[in-house]
């Protein structure tokens, strides 16, 4: 195992640490006594394994370290890590009652995940040579994901968590439509070269 896929797996074993310290952090808040050392806790936790996603690529792009167990488990350690943060912190209030991620933005965000790998499968089953990479649209989709997590952990601005997962849910529809629209092309064109297609 590289030491860039040794930082990947560590990713994905940060994940129910952080999800434990979130909980907890929810349970005090809802005692009304909220213990702020578990929320900057668990965010330190999520924010290191955050960094780590960039710098186990940094490591594996610079220092020949690309391997097939690399490649397959970093998207899902940070699959695991963004569902975990959003499930986590749509069950339980970070502050004032309501300070969230809305049920419905997880729900999205699931339901997107979920016809995207419905998708892959499907072109896999027409023996489709499927290059997992994310689109731009996809990158972009993550990233404002990522900001209404933070929105919700960081409590910096009074501004309700609804608005940066509203611009979030924007992405999130838009990313899921393009991979949609790629999986089509992709099965029209396969259809189009096939030799009974000819006659």
């Amino acid at each position: 195992m590289t030491f860039a896929s040794k930082i990947t797996l560590s990713r994905l074993l940060m994940v129910p640490v952080f999800a434990v310290l979130a909980l907890y952090y929810g349970q005090s808040v809802k005692q009304g006594q909220p213990e702020e050392n578990l929320r900057i806790a668990a965010l330190m936790v999520f924010i290191v394994a955050s960094a780590s996603d960039a710098l186990d690529g940094f490591i594996a792009r610079h220092f020949n370290q690309r391997s097939k167990f690399g490649a397959f488990l970093d998207p899902i350690a940070d699959k695991t890590l963004l569902l975990t943060g959003m499930v986590t912190l749509s069950m339980i209030d970070w502050g004032s009652v309501g300070w969230r991620i809305p049920l419905w933005f997880t729900a999205l965000v699931i339901v997107r995940d979920v016809i995207i790998l419905g998708g892959i499968g499907i072109l896999w089953r027409f023996q489709l040579k499927v290059e997992i990479r994310p689109h731009w649209s996809g990158k972009i989709c993550t990233v404002t994901q990522m900001c209404a997590l933070g929105w919700v952990m960081l409590r910096f601005s009074p501004i309700s968590p609804i608005y940066p997962c509203a611009v979030a849910a924007f992405f999130t529809t838009w990313s899921g439509i393009s991979y949609f629209m790629l999986g089509l092309r992709l099965l029209k064109s396969a259809d189009l070269h096939r030799p009974d297609s000819q006659n």
